[in-house]
């Protein structure tokens, strides 16, 4: 026996049409804003079709290619599917897909890298041009044409206000018990006329469940039946499961000092295995009543909910695992009385960070010896995935993690080096850096003081001498007249590791 529709208005039933005939209603040269956030929420139907369309149109000698605007990054069938038949003109504000990373890589594709919550804004003030059409999942309609999210929100109110044009995919393999569980905060302006966001603690509710859209916009609705992609997680390895040892360390010190309280502040953690075995390492620790307050949920976080280490988190999207899946699904009741997703404009919101005092742990590719980290490019100018919102979390939080093993490419590469290739977060924004050799607390550190730490700490023995000689000849090198000793650097071999690597597969002779 099907399903009854959820699409209870009854105007916008006389909308359901095939994902082929609304992908047909996006033109050459659109600017489409499409929902999704870290595999979870994004259309299935109506980009693949799309995609079909586009290489038509190419192989008739029609250039066809669109501008793509998400929350962050999708799926195969949303990124991947445009991306493999040349259809994206520019991307933005993250992605992950690695099609997508080699067009760009590759000139065939522009994108543009932007802190997560300066995206919604920079739509609103027309910044990046007109936003002609948004296709957005959702998980049903209601009789009054609200519209229950689905398991990300993102951008998927800024994309439904701004549009011209609205297609909504209609995903009936999304629970309806998500309805509930979404805040979306309705109160945001234009400057002048800001006003604080009236939000204390993660759990506070400040906005409704529902979406709203002007139904007059809605030109498509199209019925899918699929499940997210399945956010795939190796097991911790023995640098993640370190470096996680060296965070609960220290949090155990800070509140030993009396730093953080016992309850430490809203945990903010970066998807991935480091960012998993530490969640899993709280989840086994001292402490008690945690909060999150991050971009995405995953299943480090679930099992913290689950065993009662934390008793709530807020967030934008979910990116679980099959089985984080399943146990999320199969106890929707249970975790929705304990999760609330949110607008990312919302959950990376500076100011909001600032006031609850997050505490932020994040990936990164490289650091430099004072304190500068690159997290998105190799080698200088390949991008990797984009920036995230990283920057948002780093800049406003209590305290601010980057982790990274201390090496990579089986040991060629070292993950610190005498000066970043690319720089994302500045040495102001960065408090502590994590390797599995150890913990470098950067706080109230002149830069000569942050390089011996950073060397000792968290580089790896093979390049500490080489990091060491680097430092020592920096400073003679400022003591006979060139340069300067605040912040020692070789100008002709600031850079040297990385093009050695370009040249010969490592970075020391």
């Amino acid at each position: 026996m099907s399903e009854p529709s959820r699409i209870l208005h009854p105007g916008l039933r006389q909308k359901i049409m095939s994902a082929d005939a609304a992908a047909a209603l996006i033109e050459h040269g659109d600017h489409v804003g499409m929902s999704g956030f870290t595999g979870a929420g994004y259309p299935k139907a109506v980009p693949q079709a799309l995609a079909k369309h586009i290489e038509q149109a190419n192989q008739g000698g029609n250039k066809f290619r669109i501008g793509v605007w998400t929350g962050a990054s999708t799926a195969p069938e949303l990124d991947g599917a445009l991306a493999k038949v040349g259809g994206i003109e520019m991307r933005l504000p993250y992605q992950s897909d690695p099609t997508c990373r080699a067009r760009i890589n590759a000139g065939e594709m522009d994108y543009i890298d932007i802190h997560l919550s300066h995206v919604a804004q920079f739509v609103w003030f027309g910044f990046l041009g007109k936003l002609n059409v948004a296709v957005v999942e959702v998980a049903g309609i209601l009789e009054d044409g609200r519209l229950i999210p689905s398991s990300s929100i993102g951008n998927n109110k800024t994309w439904l206000d701004q549009a011209d044009k609205v297609i909504l995919e209609v995903n009936s393999a999304m629970p309806l018990g998500l309805e509930g569980m979404h805040d979306v905060y309705y109160g945001t302006e234009r400057p002048p006329h800001r006003k604080p966001i009236p939000m204390t603690h993660p759990g506070d509710r400040i906005g409704e469940p529902y979406l709203h859209v002007d139904l007059s916009k809605v030109v498509a609705i199209v019925e899918t039946h699929s499940l997210d992609r399945d956010t795939k997680f190796a097991a911790a390895d023995e640098n993640s499961q370190r470096i996680a040892g060296h965070i609960l360390d220290f949090l155990a010190h800070e509140v030993k000092v009396g730093r953080l309280p016992p309850e430490l502040l809203p945990l903010q953690s970066g998807v991935g295995n480091i960012a998993n075995a530490v969640l899993a390492g709280l989840n086994q620790g001292p402490f008690e009543n945690l909060t999150g307050y991050t971009e995405v949920l995953q299943d480090g976080m679930l099992e913290m909910l689950k065993s009662g280490k934390m008793v709530m988190a807020s967030a934008t999207a979910l990116s679980l695992s099959r089985a984080g899946t399943k146990e999320f699904l199969d106890n929707l009741d249970f975790y929705r009385q304990r999760i609330v997703l949110r607008p990312q404009e919302i959950s990376n919101h500076p100011e909001l960070v600032r006031r609850l005092g997050v505490l932020s742990m994040n990936a990164m590719i490289e650091a430099d010896i004072y304190g500068n980290v690159n997290s998105t490019h190799i080698m200088g100018t390949r991008i990797m995935n984009g920036i995230g919102g990283s920057g948002d979390f780093a800049r406003n939080a209590y305290i601010s993690f980057f982790v990274t093993p201390s090496t990579a490419k089986d040991g060629a590469i070292s993950c610190i080096v005498p000066m970043v290739s690319h720089v994302d977060h500045t040495e102001h924004d960065v408090q502590i850096l994590v390797t599995e050799q150890g913990l470098a607390d950067l706080r109230g550190l002149a830069p000569r003081q942050r390089a011996q730490v950073v060397i000792e700490h968290c580089a790896h023995p093979d390049f500490r001498p080489a990091l060491r000689d680097y430092v020592a000849r920096a400073e003679r090198s400022a003591r006979g007249g060139h340069g300067g000793l605040h912040t020692p650097h070789l100008l002709d071999e600031a850079l040297s590791w990385h093009s050695r690597f370009e040249r010969e597969g490592r970075m020391l002779p």
